[in-house]
């Protein structure tokens, strides 16, 4: 799994009203079968796992799929996992996107980067490429994987792609094992590199809710704490709560359970052929195996994004929501109920409204 900010531009929509969706940008996951084993991850799986193996959506499938997003208006495309290269048709899959005129984005740990896809990725390359640092040093990259040999393996692919000047960003996962390392990072992708670099601390529960990725989340404080400890990031968080904060511009906005640009202008597709709201969204999906995406969009997406909460929380009125990531799907993961608000998001907003100086108006 990797970091999820390809779609901060759609998913950090806030108030925004269109007279018609449109699903501009999509997220794809391929596979959730990865070669690393992950302590913060949400979402991988062995990668020999049999029911993933038995399951996952064919080439073929998927080629017929990007034939009817690109008919809907699609234009931006994630692939994700998992792992990518965990599937060997992958590039057979990003071929045919390329062909259809995709911009693509491509979410990988790396690891399994090999001279020739990297020279195929040359002939066809993405918009960008995204790769994970889970540590500066072996040893801690290693901690958090769990996979003996995976750091040089992802210095060996990083290598590779920039040797071939391919569109690359480097990003990381800041957890408590690693969070020592994360400037060591950035002086990596940025000095030594010449690469663009970002990090995220908010981990969640894994797909199947299991809790265990929070053990090596950071606190409130210690999030908040990095923040201060990049100008520039402090900057862009001001900036980003101007324009998307504040209380809700409307009763009916109030009233909204998704907020954000799932199933307005953003969807997301499992491996298996689920059309859903977000990728980290519990809530009912609609089979692409069994209709096609304009029926999915139009229909059962419509549907959930139309969804309006059922009792007022503290959240329904928060000007400083767009501090702390809450969304439905945070709270299916962490409190088994897509309107309870995740207390520790809510730890997370207030301590960086103090910090960046943030007005906060009663919410309850």
């Amino acid at each position: 799994m990797e970091t999820k900010s390809y779609t901060d531009w759609s998913l950090g929509i806030h108030n925004l009203s269109v007279k018609k969706r449109v699903p501009l940008t999509g997220t794809i996951e391929v596979t959730r079968r990865c070669n690393n084993s992950c302590v913060h991850c949400y979402n991988n799986l062995p990668l020999h796992d049999p029911f993933a193996r038995q399951n996952e959506m064919s080439a073929a499938e998927h080629c017929r799929i990007l034939d009817e997003i690109a008919a809907a208006g699609c234009l931006w495309i994630l692939f994700t996992g998992g792992e990518i290269l965990a599937r060997k048709d992958f590039l057979d899959i990003y071929t045919y996107a390329k062909q259809q005129g995709f911009l693509i984005t491509l979410f990988t740990n790396g690891t399994l980067i090999t001279p020739d896809i990297a020279d195929y990725l040359v002939e066809l390359p993405p918009f960008y490429i995204e790769i994970t640092l889970y540590g500066h040093s072996r040893q801690t990259y290693e901690k958090v994987t769990g996979i003996p040999g995976s750091y040089d393996r992802c210095m060996r692919g990083i290598r590779l792609l920039v040797e071939r000047h391919l569109p690359l960003k480097l990003k990381s996962m800041a957890l408590t094992v690693n969070q020592d390392e994360i400037w060591q990072m950035k002086h990596f992708a940025e000095e030594d590199l010449g690469l663009e670099f970002r990090f995220d601390a908010l981990i969640n529960p894994r797909y199947d809710c299991s809790q265990s990725p929070l053990k090596v989340r950071l606190s409130p404080l210690d999030v908040v704490k990095m923040d201060l400890l990049d100008p520039q990031r402090v900057a862009e968080w001001k900036k980003f709560s101007t324009q998307f904060g504040g209380p809700p511009k409307s009763v009916e906005e109030t009233r909204r359970l998704w907020r954000c640009g799932g199933g307005l202008n953003y969807f997301a597709i499992d491996p298996y052929g689920m059309l859903r709201i977000c990728s980290m969204s519990q809530d009912d999906a609609f089979d692409l195996r069994q209709g096609n995406f304009q029926e999915g969009w139009e229909q059962a997406i419509l549907e959930l994004r139309q969804k309006s909460i059922s009792r007022q929380t503290k959240c329904v009125t928060c000007g400083i929501r767009s501090m702390c990531g809450m969304c439905p799907a945070n709270a299916q993961l962490e409190c088994m109920d897509a309107e309870i608000p995740v207390d520790y998001l809510c730890q997370v907003a207030h301590l960086r409204a103090y910090a960046f100086d943030i007005p906060v108006s009663e919410h309850g």
